[in-house]
């Protein structure tokens, strides 16, 4: 009895709390857009909700999962009232491949969007048919995705956004530049003085301008350079060697092997001391 009722009520529209449903899954698109969902939720608020949201039952008695209108759900959430949901009984399979149809049809997400979306759904163990069948990508397509993605940091990816229009060929030519800069730290210098209202588009150009710049620019001169150090009368005590990655103190025995010996003995408490001077005289806490 309990089945046929399910399948009687598999397809019809039903009016649920949304407290009732639970946001889980893998993640489609890179953020919900604050002044997005407002929009969404003044537009419901007028015209009501138009279109169902999708969700399934979940483990936890008479609570759902959400498949696919994430957005909407967040929308009605702030304009209160029940959510009008289709209820179907999925696996995860068929629930991703669900989400991922509805929001290529509606939502249109782009490259990176499809290529985070592609890697978290291997990263989870979905089969290849199943990611090919959500996107709707051939094997290759969904490759194409992965190799871009794979050589960028997430942490760019989510300081540039969805750049809608931005295809396969720029995130790859961003992505070929990871081997010559640290893209974050470019990227984070280049918006810094960016306004906040622009798009997503703009903030990958922006990006991408400033890191084929650096990446072109000649590398610094290396520092390394060597000191010697002499006592009043003019012998050398030592020599000091610097470059970019460290400071050495030589001392050679043969010219001095008994200041050498002595220095041996007591170089670690010397160091210990030289570095608690620097400390008290800028100010830094132990």
């Amino acid at each position: 009895m309990r089945d046929s009722l399910r399948e009687i009520t598999a397809n019809s529209i039903r009016d649920i709390d949304p407290e009732m449903i639970d946001i889980d899954g893998l993640r489609d698109r890179l953020a919900f857009d604050d002044d997005g969902i407002a929009d969404l939720a003044e537009s419901i608020r007028k015209h009501g909700q138009q279109v169902p949201i999708m969700v399934r039952p979940s483990d936890r008695p008479d609570r759902y999962r959400v498949v696919y209108g994430r957005r909407r759900l967040a929308a009605i959430r702030k304009v209160g009232g029940p959510v009008k949901a289709i209820v179907r009984t999925l696996d995860d399979d068929a629930s991703l491949i669900a989400q991922g149809q509805e929001n290529n049809l509606r939502l249109d997400p782009s490259f990176i969007e499809k290529a985070l979306f592609i890697k978290e759904m291997q990263e989870a163990g979905y089969k290849p048919g199943v990611i090919q069948d959500a996107l709707g990508l051939t094997r290759q397509g969904v490759s194409n995705h992965r190799v871009v993605v794979e050589q960028l940091p997430e942490e760019l990816i989510r300081l540039i956004g969805p750049a809608h229009g931005t295809g396969r060929r720029q995130w790859g030519d961003l992505a070929d530049l990871s081997a010559k800069i640290s893209l974050v730290t470019v990227a984070r210098t280049a918006l810094s003085a960016l306004p906040q209202e622009a798009t997503s588009a703009e903030r990958f150009q922006i990006v991408f301008d400033a890191c084929s710049r650096a990446a072109k620019e000649p590398k610094a001169k290396s520092l390394a350079r060597s000191i010697l150090v002499k006592d009043h009368s003019g012998e050398v005590v030592g020599q000091l060697s610097l470059d970019a990655k460290s400071v050495a103190i030589k001392v050679a025995r043969k010219d001095n092997p008994e200041f050498g010996l002595w220095l041996e003995e007591r170089a670690e408490a010397v160091l210990q001391d030289l570095f608690q001077q620097w400390r008290n005289e800028s100010g830094q806490r132990a």
